[in-house]
């Protein structure tokens, strides 16, 4: 074990993960990782998992690494109880949280400060499907708005199949406020930007070899492809990496996070330059497992995954 010198000052850390959410077996891939990490660094860090322990036993830490996905862990929820105990943690606070995690409302704040998002709008059993399909045409995605990694998304490829898709989707979304949105396709490439801090890291480009980067292609295949570079021309990485900023800040997030974009197929296909960028999604607590995006990022910034913990940990705060 290296131990490295910051490691003291953080005293006794607790690494939540594992949780109750849906992503209960991602969070506790990336709680594993990001525990080992830092023990091999020679923090004092221990697994906690709230689904298993009271978190009255937090009180007997200096700070937390949440490494929760989901319900309970990236909605507001922990960050709200950790804020009443007053214990510095990872990540953004409740309300960016909670803005984050709800894909309807995130958008409708990212609309309000003029940032570009791809057009949705809220379904329920009501919902006029045809004139839906009609309006956005195919494919159109729908998904839980208050869902992570692509639990319950479904591609509608086929004319008259947004009603059943709807079904499909409240069912994953029954546990998180039953919220669904249907979603225009926006097909010319999905990318994302890891924010550490004040900076955002080297563009990644997501090419899954499933139709599209769902549940299977975030985290049981090894066929997805992830380049960083990216692709784009330098200056308009540059442009998107700071727009990117700008959707994480007008959330409220801090500390470190993601921010999902598509870009225009029609708009890369005329030969355009700058393809318009379509925000999707932040990432308040992002994944750190083999197959996650903010390492990537972080590697091609020179920065290991060892010590992008340590980072991301240093950021811990309150309030």
């Amino acid at each position: 074990m290296s131990v490295d010198p910051r490691a003291a000052a953080f005293g006794r850390v607790a690494v939540l993960l594992g949780g109750r959410s849906a992503e209960r077996k991602v969070s506790l891939s990336s709680g594993a990782g990001v525990l080992a990490a830092l023990q091999e660094q020679g923090v004092r860090a221990e697994a906690f998992d709230p689904a298993e322990r009271s978190l009255d036993a937090l009180a007997d830490f200096d700070r937390v690494f949440i490494a929760l996905h989901g319900r309970y862990g990236e909605d507001g929820a922990i960050q709200g109880a950790l804020e009443l105990m007053g214990i510095p943690y990872t990540g953004s606070g409740v309300l960016a949280s909670a803005l984050g995690m709800d894909k309807w409302r995130s958008k409708l704040v990212w609309s309000a400060a003029g940032l570009p998002v791809p057009e949705c709008v809220l379904l329920d059993a009501a919902s006029d499907f045809a004139a839906i399909e009609a309006r956005f045409g195919l494919p159109i995605f729908v998904k839980p708005a208050c869902e992570g990694s692509s639990i319950g998304v479904v591609m509608v490829r086929e004319a008259g199949g947004l009603a059943a898709a709807y079904a499909e989707a409240a069912k994953a979304a029954a546990s998180s406020g039953g919220l669904v949105i249907a979603e225009r396709a926006v097909l010319g490439g999905e990318y994302t930007v890891a924010i550490l801090g004040d900076e955002a890291l080297p563009i990644v480009k997501i090419e899954p070899a499933t139709p599209f980067y769902d549940y299977e292609a975030k985290y049981l295949r090894d066929d997805t492809r992830y380049l960083c570079p990216c692709g784009l021309p330098p200056e308009r990485e540059a442009e998107l990496r700071a727009q990117a900023l700008v959707a994480f800040r007008a959330l409220g997030g801090r500390g470190w996070g993601r921010v999902d974009f598509l870009l225009d197929v029609a708009a890369s296909a005329s030969g355009d330059e700058a393809p318009k960028a379509y925000f999707l999604e932040a990432n308040t607590s992002p994944g750190m497992t083999g197959h996650s995006l903010v390492p990537v990022a972080a590697r091609a910034a020179g920065i290991s995954y060892n010590e992008l913990v340590l980072r991301v940990l240093a950021l811990a705060t309150t309030g």
